[in-house]
């Protein structure tokens, strides 16, 4: 797969800022919203410490339990897919991306109710904007 395939049920953005940064000023947003921040992965950094390398990939987890646990009600399978997660990478040419799933994917992934998408889709401008302003 190369950085250009399309991946369904992914959505991704090109991001104006290293990846590093991207993750950053999304932890930002996100904690200035009061969402949680459970994880956050450092692929790049763990193989350096494996002796490998890998372009600068990031893995932000994060969630809000009032918005996720009615989805975890309707349909307890959901909760393979919460919380979210962002993934900031690199490409060969230096060119850094956002990754994330889209919402109505795992809506209909799952089978949920179309009313609980908006459960999911209320972060997707924090993540546009970590990408571009």
């Amino acid at each position: 797969m190369t950085d250009t395939d399309t991946v369904k049920g992914l959505i991704r953005r090109e991001s104006r800022y290293p990846s590093a940064v991207t993750i950053h000023r999304l932890e930002t947003l996100l904690t200035e919203k009061g969402v949680k921040i459970f994880a956050r992965i450092d692929f790049s950094g763990d193989a350096r410490v494996a002796g490998l390398t890998l372009r600068p990939e990031l893995m932000l987890i994060f969630g809000n339990p009032k918005a996720g646990t009615p989805l975890m009600v309707e349909r307890p399978t959901v909760g393979i897919d919460l919380p979210l997660k962002v993934l900031a990478w690199e490409d060969a040419a230096g060119q850094s991306w956002m990754a994330f799933n889209d919402p109505g994917y795992i809506i209909e992934r799952h089978g949920l109710t179309e009313s609980l998408a908006k459960n999911l889709a209320a972060v997707i401008p924090l993540m546009e904007q970590a990408c571009n302003t």
